[in-house]
């Protein structure tokens, strides 16, 4: 196999030196609306492995940045938090055999971090994808939320952009009592 980032020869889908460089984060926090997001990355470094969620390689790459990512940030969170913490993915559809967004759920499973798995979906499936925020605002994901209600959980996504899907998911989750403790992003395009 080579890897998807360098091309060398590698066991794995990335090889340790493009693993090694991807271990630098570059961890931001910024508001939106009234919601801290964390993101690990700036968009423009990880791009390539981001769009890689609309090809069959995606899935280990997911896996991969997951790990790097979100799992290490979970075991410490529960380490200095002694709450019960649900953890809510946005717009879990399955797509290219696997949902993206699932794989950095199952990354943060803990005893006291639990997964509501594709438990916030969107009726809209409107592609956002390179769109201004006019469009973003004028077509809304008319989330449905399924999950525990009157809970505090942490929102995970892949991509921050304009926030305005995060803003859409916290306020679907507060007309169930959900309190949206922050949210997470493998990226932030703004950053």
């Amino acid at each position: 196999m080579r890897c998807y980032s360098c091309t060398k020869l590698s066991f794995h889908i990335l090889c340790k030196a493009c693993k090694k460089e991807l271990s630098h984060l570059q961890i931001q926090t910024k508001k939106v609306g009234t919601m801290d997001v964390i993101s690990f990355y700036r968009y423009a470094s990880i791009s390539s492995f981001l769009h890689s969620k609309h090809k069959p390689e995606g899935h280990r790459i997911y896996k991969t940045l997951a790990e790097m990512t979100v799992k290490p940030f979970i075991e410490e969170f529960v380490e200095n938090n002694d709450g019960l913490v649900y953890i809510v993915g946005v717009d879990e559809h399955v797509s290219s055999g696997y949902a993206h967004v699932s794989l950095l759920l199952k990354a943060m499973a803990r005893q006291t971090a639990i997964p509501q798995y594709a438990s916030l979906l969107a009726q809209n499936r409107v592609n956002y994808s390179g769109k201004s925020l006019a469009f973003r605002l004028a077509n809304p994901r008319d989330f449905v939320y399924s999950g525990k209600e009157d809970v505090h959980v942490i929102l995970v996504d892949d991509i921050t952009t304009t926030g305005i899907t995060l803003q859409e998911a916290q306020k679907v989750l507060m007309q169930h009592g959900v309190n949206v403790l922050f949210a997470l992003t493998l990226a932030d395009v703004e950053a």
